[in-house]
């Protein structure tokens, strides 16, 4: 029987599976020597205890070293399943003593968004490598903060942008950047799931709330990895609310956008917290690609003239991917695959979404 971690070999782990980002940046410092680098998990909601603290049972080239809770009774909870020691237990307010901490390698921030700029810049502070969930910030100012932080300090910094990792993402890309099927037309995305909760910091503002950081980024980066182009401008945007006594006061439940690409390019984005849909539709000169789900935790699938674009995996793997790929980055002081700045670009997008549909006017990126 095929194990999770024999699965992992085949995908390739040991190489990073490629650095696709275009702006990757160069890790600042010396290499870290060691055989694994050991991350600490900032914030223990559903992502980190579902699915990274898993993922980092799968890795090869980084593991679960400490934990950053408020939560007492989470710490000793986590410390019985993974053994962590005590010394690697860290709260929000004795935070910045991890500096002093030789297991801690790299930080990763899991917390809303209003809070990831305070989280990276005090991890820069401590000297550690820094990976931060997305959407990267609330601002752009707050996203450039982040990168100056991060390089005054002389650390890396990247964003868990899980679905650059994965084989079919990855395929669909080469196909677009070979022009394998022509140029691009245009692209026609759409990521959103029914939210239940109704208080949770995705229906607070003053917590970054809004489905267009959320579940809106997967939209924007499907609509930029599907074209391999930057948009120039917003033609044109809506957001609303169909339960608007839990997104108050014109706080997007829905959000749709079209996006202007260079060439002539059209890129259609919709995201939602009140329907289900993930698809990704990529119209070129000579032919479609089709993806559904785009951005699945268990694994995104499509097809095109060319094929199928399925490569089976299982959760986590995604996560492990992503660690794996940006440990070994780390390591060898080589390019991030996904960096502060790739965070950066999508909020200036959602920034350019949100004036449009304030507006009523095209807005220029």
């Amino acid at each position: 029987m095929t194990t999770r971690r024999d699965t992992l070999k085949t995908l390739g782990l040991a190489t990073g599976l490629g650095l696709f980002s275009p702006l990757g940046l160069l890790a600042c410092g010396e290499p870290i020597k060691k055989d694994k680098l050991g991350v600490a998990l900032v914030g223990l909601g559903y992502y980190s205890t579902d699915l990274l603290a898993p993922a980092l049972q799968l890795t090869k080239h980084c593991y679960l070293a400490g934990i950053v809770t408020g939560t007492p009774a989470k710490a000793e909870a986590w410390k019985a399943k993974y053994n962590i020691p005590e010394k690697n237990f860290y709260n929000y307010q004795n935070f910045d003593s991890i500096r002093d901490n030789p297991d801690i390698d790299v930080i990763y921030i899991v917390l809303p968004p209003s809070m990831h700029r305070e989280y990276v810049e005090r991890a820069a502070a401590a000297k550690k490598q820094v990976w931060c969930e997305k959407p990267m910030a609330v601002t752009v100012a707050e996203c450039q903060a982040m990168i100056d932080a991060c390089k005054a300090n002389g650390v890396s910094l990247s964003i868990g942008y899980r679905c650059q990792h994965e084989p079919n993402t990855q395929a669909y890309m080469k196909i677009i950047r070979e022009q394998k099927l022509g140029k691009v037309k245009s692209v026609d995305c759409a990521a959103g799931y029914r939210e239940g909760r109704t208080n949770h910091w995705k229906q607070m503002r003053e917590m970054g709330g809004g489905v267009i950081y959320d579940m809106g980024v997967y939209s924007i980066q499907g609509a930029r990895l599907g074209t391999q182009l930057e948009p120039i401008a917003v033609k044109s945007a809506k957001v609303w609310a169909e339960r608007p006594d839990i997104y108050q006061d014109g706080l997007g439940e829905i959000v749709e956008a079209e996006l202007e690409f260079p060439g002539g390019v059209i890129g259609k984005v919709k995201t939602s917290f009140f329907e289900n849909i993930n698809h990704l539709k990529i119209e070129c000169e000579q032919g479609m690609i089709e993806m559904s789900p785009f951005q699945g935790y268990a694994g995104n699938k499509g097809k095109s003239p060319l094929g199928e674009i399925n490569f089976p995996y299982e959760v986590p793997m995604q996560q492990a991917m992503q660690m794996d790929a940006d440990s070994l980055a780390i390591m060898g002081n080589k390019p991030m695959p996904v960096p502060g700045e790739e965070g950066l670009k999508d909020i200036r997008i959602v920034e350019a979404i949100l004036e449009s549909a304030s507006t009523g006017k095209r807005v220029v990126i």
